[in-house]
């Protein structure tokens, strides 16, 4: 039986939960895949601070260099975060011949082109299940069962932090500030959540689920991002008369044609509406889902704990068995992404509109605005307007059109004098 030795970098509510997962299930590891993992380093900057899980002082060190580069590891875990000095370290460890298995979705989504090239320089594994959607098991069935596959979309909900407060806020009608302290008191949610709340966190994942489904490069900042700061009771009251619930998704699609002979990639995070009919309706609480829709298999459907220490340790586990597996017997599985991506701007893909606006209740408004949509080519599928005897709320349903269509009407829409405030825009997801 081979023993792998694992360093790990960084030892805090994920890290802890890794460790003692890890000696949980070493035996029945030992027995189904006839290695043995075994923790030898633990780098981290306080190595008198409690922990939850009881480990040898011996192990930990404050030097993290010592742990990628030491002769004595065969393994890194990098669960620090951020992407310096967590980008180096990982650098060194696979320039060291050591495979490397990390939950940084901010590193991967951002330089993991380099580093999946600096894995195959040296034969080894750069495992990253944890990044995308905690203990869902995305990333591998994408790049290994689905290698082959023509895949046109991947979307979902990648965020557990932001689909638990979003439940809180239809079914118990929280306001957002509740909502969110709700999320930080169950641990979902860290004291600065604005990388939930604002979708640079789903970002982040979309643009690694893009990169490996689409084999072409995607980076975060290749990712249009709105958050879910902003949404009121009323968006909810209103999405509920129209059948739909309101989820902060991850949307990545292949469009084909010009200029990149595999087509455009189009990335975006929105808070959107969708029908109460449709499966990611359903995935409450902090659970994520992941729909992925290729040419042959159709829509599959990847559902599980999206927030959390354990489910995230869940994941970095399986991937420390595989890349150990790998290492034992000396091989290793390539990253398959190609080139960077031809994106499709932003303002040129394709929705339909949920849009309401404040008017004065008047003779000719609702013509008045209506004609501003048809003008750019906006047409509107369903009109919902109530109101008072000086002015009306008017709710808007659109068909699909491009965002700036959208974008044009809405700027023409500001400058009528009969309206007096147009309210939160979001898109229906189909």
């Amino acid at each position: 039986m081979r023993n792998i030795r694992i360093g790990l970098l960084g030892c805090g509510t994920v890290g802890e939960e890794f460790a003692g997962l890890l000696v949980e299930r070493r035996s029945a590891i030992e027995d189904v895949a006839g290695i043995s993992l075994e923790l030898v380093r633990v780098a981290v900057r306080d190595p008198g601070k409690p922990r939850s899980v009881a480990l040898d002082p011996a192990l930990f060190t404050t030097n993290a260099y010592d742990v990628v580069k030491t002769a004595d590891v065969d393994l890194v875990v990098e669960l620090i975060g951020g992407t310096s000095p967590a980008g180096e370290l990982v650098t060194a460890a696979l320039n060291a011949g050591k495979p490397v298995v990390t939950a940084n979705k901010e590193l991967v989504a951002s330089a993991g082109p380099d580093l999946f090239a600096a894995a195959d320089r040296a034969g080894v594994d750069l495992f990253f299940e944890a990044a995308a959607v905690a203990a869902v098991p995305i990333l591998r069935p994408v790049r290994e069962s689905l290698l082959a596959e023509d895949v046109t979309r991947v979307a979902g909900i990648v965020n557990g932090t932001t689909n638990y407060m979003l439940t809180r806020m239809t079914a118990d009608g929280l306001g957002f500030e509740e909502a969110l302290a709700k999320a930080q008191e169950l641990g979902y949610a860290e004291p600065d959540a604005s990388a939930d709340v604002e979708g640079a966190d789903a970002a982040s994942k979309i643009a690694i689920l893009a990169s490996l489904a689409f084999n072409r490069s995607v980076v975060a900042d290749d990712v249009s991002r709105e958050g879910i700061t902003g949404l009121g009771a009323e968006d909810f009251e209103l999405a509920a008369r129209f059948g739909f619930d309101i989820k902060l998704l991850a949307v990545a699609e292949r469009f084909t044609g010009p200029p990149d002979a595999r087509g455009t990639i189009g990335a975006q995070v929105f808070p959107a509406l969708i029908s109460r009919d449709h499966p990611l309706a359903s995935v409450r609480e902090s659970f994520n889902a992941v729909f992925v829709t290729t040419s042959a298999a159709g829509e599959l459907m990847f559902y599980g704990h999206g927030a959390g220490p354990r489910p995230s340790a869940s994941a970095i586990l399986g991937d420390v068995v595989g890349a150990a597996e790998h290492l034992a017997r000396g091989t290793h599985r390539r990253v398959p992404v190609g080139r960077p991506a031809a994106l499709r701007p932003t303002r040129d893909l394709v929705h339909s509109y949920y849009i309401r606006a404040d008017v004065d209740e008047a003779p000719g408004v609702l013509s008045e605005v209506t004609g501003v949509f048809g003008r750019h080519g906006v047409s509107i599928r369903t009109v919902d307007q109530h109101g008072s005897e000086s002015q009306a709320r008017i709710v808007f349903l659109t068909f699909p059109a491009p965002e700036h269509a959208l974008h044009d009407a809405l700027e023409e829409l500001h400058d009528l004098d009969h309206v007096r405030a147009v309210g939160r825009v979001l898109r229906i997801y189909t």
